[in-house]
């Protein structure tokens, strides 16, 4: 049976499976779906955000049209509401109440791509073509725009310090894959093609505190230290402990020495407490099955830990230092087939410079590594938009997947600061459902701008004025000085 061709009078009132009849109509601007989405500006805004972004990021070469902080301000809406890429930027741009409240339009798909371009330095591209050439896992150099949207995020870090302190700073560190099927795209160790960015997550604060945009060839034991340094700049000065942990990949002797060296703000104490999975060489695989008081984890009777006899060479050894803690892992599986290459016994080891606590317990802490940094990839990937990369320029990429990092810490620090303890860890897609898509009505009275919506939240009893209010009062948007402090 062919498909009916329906008249445009049917476009006005159709008819459904479901009994009611459906009636288009101009809103002419004044209802918006979107409602609770300004709950983001406004914790951007009162970070002072605005006056950071016009301050580090400057891309523009004319004084018309969208200024730096409309561009950055509707990508951090469209990501937390669910836009995936430029283009999405239409539909956000169609929401002239949204738009309303935000004070300032949204840019077409066309000039959001072209503020993106702008982080692409195209004379830096050649030279950088030429140097993979020369070294595959070439990581390339970052223009003032990308280092200037660093500087913002470095900003919201300490920004969310000040309304939640921590004094214990926890920093994770692993790489991901985003697959990509653009020709300019580099395979990966997975046989895919595709980029595999670097972050250092705070695990208190749940924070991206570093991240470093890198080409799909470029291996996660590729100088992570460059990364972390960058992640301990960006954390604030009253945190008075730093934890880091990382996999195999972390097992850099650059890296450790560098944690092992002394605190330059506190004389006397390493720079970091580490736990990090060792590569396990052949030396240190004959220490580990040499291993002889094994201990049986009491919540996994199928694996066991020791401590290793192991000191490895040269590079992790400094005349006066105290060698380091190796741990010997031990997994017996409950059948032999497990274990695809016939082994019947599994041996891994991680190191760390904590002597104090018992090994089964820094083990134990080492491995929720994968319940922090990897659940952020997981966010930034699925939840936002990091997963679709927009375009094939490089520079442009990395401001994308910076602009994704940018939006899940404000969203991390609208949790903690305005939401209720049940939506403290809530993953985007549900502050989505449960407080970015309220519908609601734009008035104007007495020169006053209004918005009515329908009360929600009656499961946490909290409104979205509460909301509001939370985040006026507990971000520092009215404190003297905030937007220019320094965030060297």
């Amino acid at each position: 049976m062919g498909r009916r061709k329906l008249d445009t009078e049917a476009v006005k009132q159709s008819y459904g499976i479901l009994p009611f009849v459906l009636e288009e109509v101009d809103g002419e601007g004044q209802v918006t779906p979107r409602a609770g989405l300004v709950t983001v500006a406004e914790a951007a805004r009162g970070m002072g955000l605005r006056e950071v972004v016009e301050r580090e990021v400057v891309v523009k070469e004319r004084d018309r049209g969208f200024t730096e902080w409309e561009f950055v301000e509707s990508y951090l809406t469209l990501i937390a509401g669910g836009g995936e890429c430029p283009e999405d930027l239409a539909v956000l741009g169609a929401d002239d109440a949204f738009a309303k409240l935000l004070g300032h339009g949204i840019p077409s798909p066309s000039a959001g791509k072209k503020f993106l371009y702008a982080f692409h330095d195209e004379e830096q591209a050649v030279e950088d073509a030429r140097q993979r050439e020369l070294i595959p896992s070439y990581v390339p150099g970052e223009n003032a725009a990308l280092v200037g949207l660093g500087r913002v995020n470095t900003h919201v870090v300490r920004q969310a310090q000040r309304a939640c302190p921590e004094r214990v700073a926890t920093l994770d560190q692993d790489a991901t894959i985003i697959e990509s099927w653009k020709r300019v795209a580099a395979p990966t160790y997975e046989g895919t093609r595709g980029y595999q960015p670097m972050v250092v997550v705070w695990a208190e604060q749940d924070l991206i505190v570093a991240d470093e945009f890198r080409d799909g060839n470029v291996p996660a034991d590729c100088a992570p230290l460059r990364v972390v340094e960058r992640a301990f700049r960006a954390l604030p000065a009253d945190v008075e402990q730093v934890y880091y942990r990382g996999d195999t990949a972390s097992y850099n002797h650059e890296l450790l020495n560098w944690l092992r060296d002394e605190d330059p703000r506190r004389p006397g104490r390493p720079r970091a407490i580490f736990g990090v999975g060792a590569v396990m060489s052949q030396e240190l695989r004959k220490a580990v099955v040499a291993a002889q008081a094994w201990h049986r984890d009491p919540t996994d009777p199928w694996r066991s830990w020791a401590e290793v006899d192991f000191v490895p060479s040269g590079p992790s050894v400094k005349k006066g230092r105290k060698p380091d803690r190796y741990l010997g892992i031990r997994l017996t599986p409950r059948q032999k087939e497990m274990f695809s290459d016939g082994s019947e016994v599994k041996y891994f080891a991680a190191v760390t410079n904590d002597f104090e606590r018992d090994g089964l317990a820094i083990l134990n802490w080492q491995r929720q590594k994968a319940g922090t940094v990897e659940a952020t990839h997981d966010v930034l990937k699925n939840d936002l938009a990091a997963g679709v990369l927009p375009c094939a320029r490089f520079g442009a990429n990395a401001a994308w997947f910076r602009l994704n990092v940018l939006t899940y810490n404000v969203l991390s620090v609208l949790r903690r600061v305005a939401l209720p303890k049940e939506l403290e860890r809530a993953r985007p897609k549900r502050l989505r459902f449960l407080v970015f898509l309220v519908a609601g009505l734009l008035l104007s009275h007495a020169r006053q701008q209004m918005v009515r919506v329908v009360r929600r939240f009656e499961e946490f009893i909290l409104r979205l004025s509460e909301v509001r209010v939370r985040l006026l009062q507990r971000t520092p948007v009215w404190e003297q000085g905030m937007a220019c402090f320094d965030t060297s």
